[in-house]
């Protein structure tokens, strides 16, 4: 009889061990995930989304859960800031989001500049930029602040004059000099590289070249890194005015612009993305 009850104590000391050891783990498992920010970041895959992979640990280290979403559209990711259904997004610079909000009566905000991606001017039918026939065919981005730049770097390579003062709002409009009498085929970035074929050159976006199979370093020619793109087209971590100051989104801001971020964007895209900081 005693031999029982001894038996009995046991298994139940065992029990009541079990059901504390299990709900101290659930409170523990709470505590950690009541402890956690999530923030939720709108990308383009290449190479945004592949950079905010890299800093998902850094993060979760700092007790911050990334969600990345995917988008591959220039719309998206700024509505679904406006909207609430993502806190931030990393695709677009500047220029872009001023003209976004101009458009559209928004008052997006940019937290910090993370990289560059050089524009390049990519082979069609045409090999080499010295034999552009007199009419030639060049494809360019179909939006304000994308064609500008492409029309800049038509400019740098001597292939046309802008007329002074044009810069980073340049259009046809402001072209004073086309020796070469260059046609220009608008059309959406992302369909730039699949153009080529049918164009003379494409002015191309570097994350559109990347996704292409395109490499910078066969591009005929490249924007400078010192020049006037360089310093405007930076691309950034946009925001709604109400979050500009989340410290969670500052802490993603600080790791971006990190070396260990910094290091692998200089050993992953051979120079199509550039750190800047």
């Amino acid at each position: 009889m005693k031999k029982n009850l001894l038996t009995k104590t046991i298994a139940l000391v065992a029990a009541l061990s079990l059901t504390f050891s299990l709900t101290a783990c659930g409170n523990a498992d709470k505590a950690n995930a009541a402890s956690t920010t999530v923030i939720k970041v709108g990308a383009n895959i290449t190479p945004h989304s592949e950079i905010l992979e890299q800093a998902k640990p850094l993060l979760a280290a700092k007790g911050i859960s990334l969600e990345i979403v995917q988008l591959e559209d220039s719309i998206t990711p700024n509505t679904g800031v406006i909207e609430g259904s993502l806190d931030a997004n990393y695709f677009q610079h500047v220029p872009y989001l001023d003209q976004f909000n101009a458009e559209n009566g928004s008052d997006l905000v940019s937290i910090g500049a993370i990289h560059y991606e050089p524009f390049g001017i990519y082979a069609g039918r045409v090999k080499n930029l010295a034999d552009l026939p007199d009419g030639a065919l060049v494809a360019v981005p179909n939006n304000v602040t994308n064609e500008a730049r492409a029309l800049l770097l038509l400019a740098q390579e001597g292939l046309l004059k802008l007329k002074d003062g044009a810069g980073i709002t340049a259009t046809v409009e402001d072209i004073v000099e086309n020796p070469k009498n260059i046609k220009f085929k608008e059309l959406a970035p992302e369909q730039l590289v699949a153009a080529l074929p049918d164009v003379d050159v494409a002015v191309i976006n570097g994350n559109y070249a990347i996704e292409g199979g395109l490499h910078v370093s066969g591009a005929l020619a490249v924007e400078a890194n010192d020049g006037l793109a360089a310093q405007t087209y930076g691309n950034i971590i946009a925001t709604s005015p109400a979050k500009k100051d989340d410290a969670a989104l500052k802490e993603l801001v600080a790791v971006l612009q990190g070396p260990e971020i910094k290091a692998f964007i200089e050993k992953t895209y051979d120079g199509a993305v550039v750190p800047l900081n």
